[in-house]
């Protein structure tokens, strides 16, 4: 079925400011250095960083709310990251923010990179990078799927296809199509470009591939997972991403997707790039709970050219902000550890943003007591802890915490106690990592969320390993490599700094204790 282009539903530009900048990075780089817009950003991030809650090393859209996470592509020595963008001047239409940085952890804000029309809204997408051109494909509402391409140094410049959708929502007769159209991601096969759209009217995670030579001139082809049997009835395929992952024999494909019902996750498998299909042997989830309120929400990702993936994902509020809310999680690299086993760690430049340093060396963790660590404080912290776990079948750390405990956050690692895998390794069981937030603030409008709970494998001979990033409103906590799990909290005292560690009915042991204070990303 070749598909033809209708005529737009033109919605006319928005009054939020669109440049034309020059063609080097040196014109770019003076062009911006006395850019309005930019000028506007700045104030904006001034007024909004007294927020106690607003995080320090964790990006945040400079001016009102952002949403989704868009696009991240490596591009001329530097990664882009785009995401849905609400301008104040923008009439509450969803334009494309953009960022860019040259470690993924230091992001500096640039102009917005595509504004809507004739579209009404430019919603998730993903990008391509070619030798001489980034491609971005996106849902441009009441439209269809859009493309835009640009190739100038610091991706500024962009330039829609067709001046409308190559995609669109209705057949020209306007009758109804065999496929549905939502967010979109591209990849290349060759000289072909496939693209998949997800359809959220159906309901229906990945059930419409395309193909084109021209990128204005789409086919479709047929549903794109042979089998979604490891999803549930309700999921759908929102902001989809679809990259090779490993290396050589050993390389795999991963689908990362966005459930609106259950949150962020994966499968893996193996792509049929002849027939166009994808094979999943394995699955997986990011979030370990609902996305709302305050956990992960829409993924963007690419792979970072050494057989990795890397990820970003937008997080959702549980408390109501004037002027911002949602937030991005660090950035993580995915790998293939086995054939069906993915290892998560962060990525980008931590060490770059260490300021002063605490240590604990080696000491014991009491049975059935709460070790708390004096001088160990803060909440805009990097901790990186490695625990024996003896015989305790269960170690607790308690972050954010008041001299009282009055508020705390917990995180509990269940030694085996997950499910148990008869097939895959007889006798072994998973273990758990868990945030649990019930006691993380005293405010009465911070939303609860029960314990985001993971399965993690940790073999027996190993010692637990644990990560753990605190930046005010957010906790991201990384283990032995293998499983992250993030929330969202907000603590109401300004005393809620403390650690400790507690181990339930037998003695662990704290063999190492290292704690940064982490500088801003903004200069502030």
């Amino acid at each position: 079925m070749t598909i033809n282009n209708l005529p737009p539903k033109y919605f006319p530009p928005t009054e939020t400011p669109k440049y034309r900048f020059g063609d080097t990075l040196e014109t770019q780089e003076k062009e911006l250095a006395a850019n309005p817009l930019l000028a506007r950003m700045r104030e904006s991030r001034a007024t909004l960083s007294s927020d106690p809650h607003r995080p320090t090393y964790h990006f945040v859209s400079p001016e009102s709310n952002h949403n989704d996470s868009n696009g991240l592509c490596h591009w001329g020595g530097n990664w882009h990251l785009f995401y849905q963008g609400n301008p104040p001047d923008g009439d509450g239409r969803v334009h494309w923010g953009h960022a860019v940085s040259a470690d993924l952890i230091h992001w500096h804000d640039l102009p917005y990179a595509i504004h809507p029309s004739p579209e009404r809204h430019c919603f998730s997408g993903s990008t391509l990078v070619e030798e001489d051109r980034v491609i971005a494909m996106y849902y441009g509402v009441e439209q269809g799927l859009m493309v835009a391409t640009s190739s100038d140094p610091l991706l500024l410049n962009w330039e829609k296809l067709t001046g409308g959708p190559v995609v669109p929502l209705m057949a020209p007769d306007g009758s109804a199509l065999t496929y549905r159209v939502h967010d979109p991601c591209i990849w290349r096969v060759g000289d072909t470009y496939y693209a998949l759209s997800n359809g959220r009217d159906a309901w229906n995670p990945m059930d419409s591939v395309f193909r084109s030579n021209d990128l204005e001139h789409w086919e479709y082809l047929h549903p794109f997972v042979d089998d979604q049997s490891c999803l549930i009835d309700g999921d759908d395929g929102a902001c989809p991403y679809f990259w090779p992952i490993g290396s050589g024999t050993a390389g795999r494909h991963i689908l990362l997707i966005f459930s609106h019902m259950s949150g962020p996750q994966y499968l893996l498998g193996d792509y049929d790039a002849e027939g166009a299909k994808f094979h999943p042997t394995a699955h997986g989830k990011f979030n370990f709970g609902a996305a709302n309120p305050s956990g992960l929400h829409a993924p963007s990702a690419t792979p970072d050219g050494k057989g990795g993936v890397i990820c970003i994902w937008n997080m959702n509020p549980g408390l109501p902000k004037k002027g911002w809310g949602q937030l991005m999680s660090l950035p993580r690299r995915l790998t293939l550890i086995g054939e069906d086993e993915l290892g998560i760690d962060h990525a980008g430049d931590i060490a770059s943003l260490r300021g002063s340093h605490k240590s604990v060396g080696r000491q014991p963790i009491p049975a059935n007591s709460e070790t708390v660590l004096d001088g160990i404080e803060g909440n805009a912290i990097e901790l990186e802890l490695e625990i024996d776990t003896g015989g305790a079948p269960m170690v607790e750390l308690n972050v954010l915490r008041s001299p009282d405990r009055q508020e705390h956050t917990r995180i509990v690692f269940y030694r085996d106690r997950g499910f148990g895998h008869p097939v895959r390794q007889p006798d072994s069981r998973d273990s758990l990592i868990s945030i649990d937030s019930s006691r993380s603030s005293i405010l009465p409008d911070a939303l609860g969320r029960a314990p985001e709970t993971a399965p993690v494998v940790v073999g027996p001979e190993e010692t637990l390993k644990l990560h753990v990033f605190i930046d005010r409103s957010v906790i991201e906590v990384f283990v032995n490599g293998r499983q992250c799990v993030a929330m969202r909290v907000y603590p109401g005292r300004p005393d809620s700094t403390g650690v400790s560690l507690s181990a339930q009915g037998r003695d662990a042991e704290l063999l190492s204790l290292d704690l940064w204070e982490m500088k801003s990303i903004y200069g502030e």
